[in-house]
């Protein structure tokens, strides 16, 4: 490897013998340019490196015309590696990551150093990284759409269960709520015409009277089975599978039966209800004639 020293008294390299020689054939080096072979700090012009030889005899110009000055075109330094073209690259790339977003500023930053790229004659290098980060950028904002349209499904049944969990937990601390307040009341179940009312010091927050997915501007979106009214909770010959507290559209202190339950279920084609033993579940309204409504 060596270093050569231009008219401008600028460092070229290392670079290989084979480049100075093709440098020697272009006329842009010749016998007197100055060369420093590696691991030496010697300049001696290239007319004293016998493997030059041969390639400075080749270029010596014809008898009669006048031999290049020493130096004249200094070696051309390497084209530099255009920054952006990386930058677009590595923003392409991340736009796995970030559903697209980054890959768009890249596919600007690859098309503008293309572009750069063509005007520099070749002073600025990166041509292919600019090239990959245009292309890459591309592709993902071309299927970004795909990965999305895949996801907002999963996203949505995510939500319709979490909903659906936050029902049941309501409806279980209203269901706790009749326990304790028929532990209070000697073993009776509230009134169905003052059941919130009833049970609201017991689970003390409003909130809990709401079904996430219910109509909005109502109090409560759940009814008492009003045929347990009256009745005392060891009266209920079979609590796990007898209805007590049920989804119904809405209203405060609602109670009757099973004609109150929506026409739409909330939840996934399931409504969900509180059993008399305090247990909470969810079932399918194909399931709906295998719930118990008589204490």
């Amino acid at each position: 490897m060596f270093k050569l020293l231009g008219t401008d008294q600028k460092e070229y390299g290392p670079v290989s013998a084979d480049q100075i020689r093709q440098w020697i054939a272009q006329g842009r080096a010749n016998s007197q340019t100055k060369a420093q072979a590696a691991g030496t700090t010697d300049w001696k012009p290239l007319a004293d490196f016998p493997e030059f030889g041969d390639a400075l005899q080749t270029a010596a110009p014809p008898a009669g015309q006048p031999a290049p000055a020493a130096g004249a075109q200094p070696p051309a330094a390497p084209p530099k590696t255009s920054g952006l073209g990386v930058t677009s690259l590595v923003l392409g790339c991340l736009g796995l990551f970030t559903c697209g977003i980054t890959a768009l500023v890249g596919l600007i930053l690859g098309i503008i150093t293309l572009v750069r790229i063509n005007k520099s004659n070749g002073h600025l290098g990166g041509k292919g990284i600019a090239l990959s980060g245009t292309i890459v950028s591309a592709v993902f904002l071309l299927l970004g759409p795909l990965p999305a349209a895949m996801l907002l499904p999963a996203l949505g049944q995510a939500k319709q269960k979490a909903q659906s969990i936050l029902c049941m937990n309501n409806m279980k601390q209203l269901s706790l709520g009749v326990i304790m307040y028929s532990s209070d009341n000697k073993d009776l179940f509230p009134a169905g015409t003052n059941w919130c009312d009833a049970l609201l010091p017991y689970v003390k927050n409003p909130g809990t009277f709401l079904c996430p997915q219910g109509k909005p501007g109502q109090r409560s979106h759940y009814a008492f089975n009003a045929r347990l009214v009256g009745h005392e909770a060891k009266e209920i010959q079979s609590p796990a599978m007898t209805v007590m507290i049920f989804e119904t559209d809405g209203g405060w202190n609602v109670s009757g039966g099973p004609e109150l339950l929506p026409v739409k279920p909330r939840h996934n084609r399931a409504y969900c209800f509180g059993f008399a033993d305090g247990h909470v579940e969810m079932a399918r309204t194909n399931h709906l004639e295998n719930l118990r409504w008589e204490p």
